[in-house]
């Protein structure tokens, strides 16, 4: 009897936990039905892969999309949008959003205005706050929560927890992994007298290393007092991946794209383009970065697309706000490197897809295998493009990387089962659903 199938990727090069090879992959109700030669079955659409690489969907678990509050600069669609064009199946957004992120009706408000909305699956970060750490456990097992961020400099207001104590009340009310924004907030209050007017070279001098590494440290320690289970984010030194290497245990950590990618001799030309928090830094920390790539210290990629407009960061430095934009440049940016040899595609899988799956807990998502959910992040990896302004799907309309040329580009998004860009086009209306979480599901 003929199989049947809603869709087929036909003859692509599948690269998955169990290795890279040519398969077929069917799908039936948007869940991943079948693996291998699926030439004998029928199906209501058929993609032609051949030539192409089928990785799991890509995952970028640290995005800022600004809704609500700021939408001038970026909302759930136009963010979803940008995501979308780049490959990206499912995003976590971040809660520094206005209002805030913090409670069980900001996060509600966010699920609301995504669903059906977002062109790719979502969950939000909820902001940890010191009003609101005794109810943690709870908040972060509630519908569409990535789960708890806690900002540790960096930020104002009720987001931001600076001491010891503060941020071990919330650690110790957390079941799920806890996410970080690991900068010194008192190194960095200190240091405010080395930022030089016009010269957003200065920022890594005045959020040096020391501020992240001696944020890092309090934070393992705080942790292991809580017994509980840390993420830190966008490493962005040597020295960070040389300790985290020593407390994997309690802690995982992200790389980015542009501490990857970008040094502070990128100033010169970028300016405060490529201002960020944590900085961009000399070549010899996106070196210690790479190595963490390597030893596998570096557990997942995030974007940390945090957009502004162009006339926001043409003010002159400290003026001028940290940020860039990055979800949709994630995929190629990295593909780039994995055709320098500077990674292989299947740690970029493992960093992008398996990694969010394994230290998240995402039900059905992260693998191509049976029974998961059918997102597909679909890559030439011989295509050479130039990335530009006027590709850009978010709307502040700008990238870093403007007159970058890569090779490696994401031609097809397909989530749960539905292709929802092809070839540079939006071809299917928003369908975003919440990503379920694994701890959050069990009674």
């Amino acid at each position: 009897m003929t199989k049947s199938f809603d869709l087929i990727l036909k003859g692509g090069t599948v690269a998955n936990h169990d290795g890279i090879g040519r398969r077929d992959v069917g799908v039936v109700a948007g869940r991943i039905a079948a693996l291998g030669d699926l030439s004998q079955a029928d199906a209501g659409e058929v993609i032609d892969c051949t030539g192409l690489h089928v990785l799991p969907g890509v995952v970028d678990s640290q995005v800022h999309f600004r809704e609500p509050g700021l939408t001038h600069k970026e909302d759930l669609e136009t963010g979803s949008r940008a995501a979308v064009l780049g490959g990206v199946t499912a995003v976590f957004e971040m809660p520094n959003t206005n209002p805030l992120t913090t409670s069980e009706a900001a996060l509600a408000d966010k699920v609301a205005r995504a669903t059906g909305r977002m062109h790719c699956d979502f969950a939000f970060w909820v902001g940890g706050t010191r009003e609101n750490a005794r109810d943690a456990g709870e908040l972060e097992r509630l519908p569409g929560a990535a789960g708890i961020k806690v900002f540790m400099g960096a930020s104002t207001g009720s987001l931001l927890i600076e001491d010891d104590e503060g941020v071990y009340e919330v650690l110790r009310h957390t079941r799920r992994r806890a996410a970080f924004h690991s900068e010194d907030e008192f190194r960095l209050r200190e240091r405010l007298g080395e930022r030089v007017e016009n010269d957003p070279s200065s920022h890594p001098v005045w959020r040096d290393e020391v501020a992240a590494l001696r944020c890092t440290d309090r934070l393992v320690r705080i942790a292991r007092m809580a017994r509980a289970r840390i993420h830190v984010l966008h490493i962005s030194t040597a020295e960070e991946i040389e300790f985290l290497e020593h407390h994997k245990d309690v802690a995982t950590c992200e790389a980015t794209p542009h501490h990857l990618t970008l040094t502070a001799d990128d100033y010169a030309t970028l300016g405060t383009l490529i201002q960020m928090n944590p900085p961009v830094r000399a070549p010899h920390h996106r070196d210690g970065v790479w190595r963490g790539v390597g030893n596998g210290v570096i557990d997942v990629l995030g974007s940390d697309h945090a957009p502004h407009t162009l006339e926001e960061k043409a003010k002159p430095y400290p003026a001028s706000p940290s940020g860039m934009t990055g979800v949709q440049t994630l995929v190629p940016i990295m593909l780039d490197h994995v055709n320098a040899g500077r990674l292989s595609l299947e740690r970029f899988v493992d960093l992008s897809s398996h990694g969010p799956n394994r230290i998240f807990g995402m039900a059905r998502k992260g693998r191509i295998a049976a029974g998961y959910d059918a997102d597909f992040t679909i890559v030439d990896m011989k295509r050479s493009e130039t990335i530009t302004n006027e590709q850009a799907g978010s709307r502040a309309g700008w990238t870093p990387y403007h007159g970058r040329t890569v090779t490696g580009w994401p031609v097809g998004t397909i989530v749960r089962g539905t292709r929802v860009m092809w070839e540079g086009e939006i071809v299917t209306p928003g369908q975003g659903k919440p990503v379920e979480f694994s701890e959050a599901l069990a009674v």
